[in-house]
């Protein structure tokens, strides 16, 4: 049931992932614009993360889950009656706060109610049902955008936000109610989590530099995807339906990638699904960064579609079996609230200078960087003496 809330939620985002750049071009025809519609999240986060962390480990995380979806319901479907941009921006940066509430929440509930020995397993199978969606909510999109308009996908987006707060209501608890603590929130308070989040940083040096790493990666994933329209439409003449075949090929290959996961997971180690995953991805936005039709760019959409389900699968089984799940809301929070800045960042750097420059050579610049990160993460994941990390039924180590 928990698999089923979150997957039908990723699917209306994706169906509307490919409405909302499309309808922001639309209305503006501007690089700059869409790089806006990417940079509102971080924003958000910026402003809602440094306090958010506090309020996941003390209150109701169901509760929070719940709250939240409903929230984003309301103000996705609010979207197509709006005619401006900025307006627009304002519904995307309520719907961001949300959302910074809704995924720590989501990763400390999921710990707490999965057994650590079949977390992997669990990631996985998650996995895969994000690249369904993945692979089948932009399709519909295409199809939605050929026979309606862009309205219709950005609803559909609003009703799985109402079905996935079904869901999690008919969850359990992972605590009762009388287990949440009291609390008022405060700049003592604040300060407190903030150094105990330092402290366990501290503490375990390398628990950090391979988060830090691995999201390093993301943000800069997220700052070409934020070009991807300009750059298939504007640059390889691609056409509205085209890029919505693309990303649906992308989707191919990435459920054919959680499908490999999911039956290998008792086989395939962290330290592997991490590895491979991370430089394959890497490959496929190099592919993609040097692309002249739309043949060339599936290819390493395929590619990277394929693998970031190894990386993700990896990565979070890492996470979740080396903090602790009484600090995951605030650790996730204040180093959510580090790659937000970054985010912003390489948002501005590859979209802004996309009407400055050719958005070609910010997409090859950016590839270029994820390659040499990707290798440096990877040198050290395999790094001998840090084994124990990456064991499957290990405890949280009490040095680095």
């Amino acid at each position: 049931m928990l698999l089923f809330g979150l997957g039908i939620s990723t699917l209306g985002d994706f169906i509307y992932l490919v409405a909302i750049n499309v309808l922001v071009l639309k209305l503006t025809g501007s690089a700059a614009a869409v790089a806006g519609l990417w940079i509102i999240g971080p924003v958000a986060s910026m402003v809602t993360k440094f306090w958010s962390g506090s309020v996941i480990d003390r209150f109701n995380l169901r509760r929070i889950m719940i709250g939240t979806d409903i929230i984003r319901a309301i103000f996705v479907a609010t979207i197509p009656f709006l005619s401006s941009i900025w307006l627009i921006y304002v519904c995307l940066f309520i719907l961001a706060v949300s959302k910074a509430f809704f995924e720590p929440a989501a990763i400390s509930y999921i710990t707490s109610i999965v057994p650590e020995k079949g977390r992997k397993q669990f990631n996985s199978f998650r996995s895969m049902i994000t690249s369904s969606a993945f692979l089948i909510g932009p399709a519909i999109s295409g199809a939605l955008l050929l026979i309606t308009s862009v309205k219709i996908s950005i609803w559909i987006n609003a009703l799985s936000f109402i079905i996935s707060a079904v869901m999690i209501y008919l969850l359990p608890n992972v605590h009762a109610d009388s287990e949440v603590r009291e609390w008022k929130m405060s700049i003592n308070l604040l300060k407190k989590d903030w150094s105990e989040v330092f402290r366990f940083s501290k503490e375990h040096v390398f628990i950090v530099n391979v988060y830090f790493l691995s999201q390093f990666l993301m943000v800069i994933a997220l700052g070409m995807d934020a070009q991807e329209v300009v750059f298939t439409q504007k640059v390889l003449n691609l056409s509205e339906t085209e890029y919505g075949l693309l990303i649906s090929l992308t989707g191919v290959g990435a459920i054919l990638g959680a499908a490999t996961v999911s039956a290998a997971a008792k086989k395939l180690s962290i330290r592997a699904l991490m590895a491979l995953g991370y430089i394959m991805v890497s490959a496929g936005y190099l592919v993609y960064a040097f692309s002249f039709s739309f043949w060339t760019v599936a290819i390493g959409f395929m590619i990277l579609g394929f693998f970031n389900s190894f990386s993700g699968t990896g990565f979070m089984t890492f996470y979740q079996n080396n903090v602790p799940v009484h600090m995951m809301g605030r650790i996730s929070s204040v180093y959510g609230l580090f790659q937000s800045i970054l985010q912003v960042i390489f948002i501005l750097l590859i979209g802004f200078t996309g009407d400055l420059i050719p958005v070609r050579y910010s997409i090859i610049a950016a590839s270029v960087l994820m390659t040499v990160i990707s290798i440096l993460l990877i040198r050290l994941i395999l790094m001998p003496s840090k084994s124990d990390y990456f064991e499957e039924d290990m405890k949280l180590k009490n040095t680095s």
